[in-house]
């Protein structure tokens, strides 16, 4: 019997499409479910009782937990590498995370400025922690690729809010992302930044923030 494995995110959710590659890298065919946040279907809900968020990875009717959502308990052998350097997988993604916030959803105040600084910082480190490699993992593709990749797609609109270069600033991280978009699993994984751009756009409006 073949393995039934349904996606739950909604399109423009790095977090979503970090899941996406990864199940492309393994050869994974799945099913995909856009997710509407402001109303929440009951899978969702159902799949997710605690957090009720998005991704939802669900693996023969059950839901897949934890940061790296489990791969490795799917009936194939995973290809994904994982790292034993410091930089655990994930940890940077999820600080770039909650840094972007301040300069993507905050006023141009003092919040904004020191969210920038932070986030640039923070994308350093990350360089720093790449060195020379052309991966995170040495001259392999892996986890902490998948995790931070998928913050390419929303890179222009940092920029653009935050008034910066990413290439300038970290102009190895650059090379890793078009790196990894060389790979077929991230290119067709990844939102069109342009799209990422009007979404976050449309939503500051909504915020009163422009």
């Amino acid at each position: 019997m073949a393995d039934e494995i349904v996606l739950l995110s909604t399109w423009p959710s790095m977090f979503g499409m970090r899941v996406g590659v990864a199940l492309a890298e393994k050869g994974l065919k799945y099913e995909y479910r856009e997710e509407d946040l402001r109303n929440k279907s009951p899978l969702l809900l159902n799949m997710n009782p605690v957090h009720k968020k998005i991704p939802v990875l669900i693996h023969n009717g059950k839901p897949i937990n934890g940061i790296l959502m489990g791969f490795g308990t799917i009936n194939l052998p995973c290809c994904l590498p994982t790292h034993t350097r410091e930089l655990r997988p994930g940890s940077g993604r999820i600080m770039l995370f909650d840094i972007g916030k301040k300069i993507i959803w905050s006023t141009k105040g003092e919040e904004h400025e020191t969210g920038k600084k932070e986030f640039i910082e923070c994308l350093k480190l990350l360089e720093r922690e790449l060195g020379d490699n052309p991966y995170f993992g040495g001259e392999n593709f892996g986890f902490v690729d998948v995790s931070l990749v998928t913050f390419s797609c929303w890179f222009h609109t940092y920029e653009s809010y935050g008034n910066f270069s990413i290439e300038t600033e970290c102009p190895k991280l650059i090379a890793l992302t078009k790196r990894c978009l060389e790979k077929e699993s991230v290119s067709s994984s990844l939102a069109d930044p342009r799209k990422i751009h009007d979404f976050a756009s449309g939503v500051r409006k909504r915020l009163g923030i422009e």
